[in-house]
Parts: structure tokens; C-alpha cells; sequence
């Protein structure tokens, strides 16, 4: 079970207001008014994380617009690859191994540091983008 801040802000806040307000009439008033609080700032929240959203989908800027797709078009490019190869390596096994080693050794050119920080640095994108939207959805 995921631990959500505003179910732990709101049982807190009840048990305070219960040992806190002793007349029934005012502790349902307050727990209400705690709740509606914590639900505007809950719905700000929501409204700050989508403004970024979508002014970033709506930037004029190709890279921050389209850098993410771009990304992703490069590797179904790659995935795609596959298929004209396989053929090839039907019809000419020495020109796809040929092939095969010229993009390896085009790959393997690129520093291992380089590829550390890409992947550290999309994987980190891509989880925090990912833990936004599911605190938008809940």
C-alpha cells in the first residue's frame, strides 16, 4: 500500500482536533474544514503540475517539445532495423556481419561515462515525470 500525505495529514489532524475540541457539533466543523483545506491545496498542486505539463508541450522550443519523442523514434528506428536485417543476413550473412560490426564498433566509440549520465539522467527524468502523474491521478 502506497503511502499517501494527504489520508496521513487528514488522520492526524482528526485525532488532534478530537482530543483537541470537546462539543461534536464543532470537531465535525473543523475535521470539514480541515479537509476542504487540504483538498484546495491538494487541487493547486494538481494545477501547478499540469500547467508545467502542458506549457512544455506547448513550447515553441523543437527540443523541449520534441526531444522525448525524438528519443523514442531513434530507438523504434533501431528496433525496425531488425527486420531488414534478418532478411539480409538471409541473402548476404558477410554484408549484415559487416554491418553488424560497423555499428558496434560506432556504439562501442562512445564513452561508457557518456552512456552512464544519458541513462542516468532520462531513467530520472522519466521516473519523476512517471511519480507525478501517478500523484495527479490518486
Amino acid at each position: 500500500m502506497a503511502f499517501d500525505p494527504l489520508t496521513a495529514i487528514l488522520n492526524i489532524g482528526g485525532k488532534v482536533i478530537d482530543k483537541v475540541i470537546p462539543d461534536p457539533e464543532a470537531k465535525a466543523k473543523a475535521k470539514l474544514e480541515m479537509a476542504r483545506q487540504v483538498q484546495d491545496g491538494a487541487l493547486k498542486e494538481v494545477e501547478l503540475s499540469m500547467s508545467a505539463i502542458i506549457a512544455e508541450a506547448k513550447s515553441s522550443d523543437p527540443w523541449t517539445s520534441r526531444a522525448r519523442p525524438s528519443f523514442l523514434y531513434v530507438i523504434y528506428i533501431m528496433i525496425l532495423a531488425g527486420i531488414p536485417m534478418g532478411i539480409l543476413s538471409i541473402f548476404s550473412p558477410d554484408s549484415a556481419n559487416v554491418l553488424i560490426a560497423g555499428v558496434e564498433a560506432w556504439l562501442s566509440a562512445i564513452p561508457d561515462s557518456l552512456w552512464v549520465v544519458f541513462g542516468t539522467g532520462y531513467l530520472g527524468y522519466s521516473g519523476m515525470r512517471s511519480f507525478d502523474k501517478s500523484r495527479i491521478l490518486k
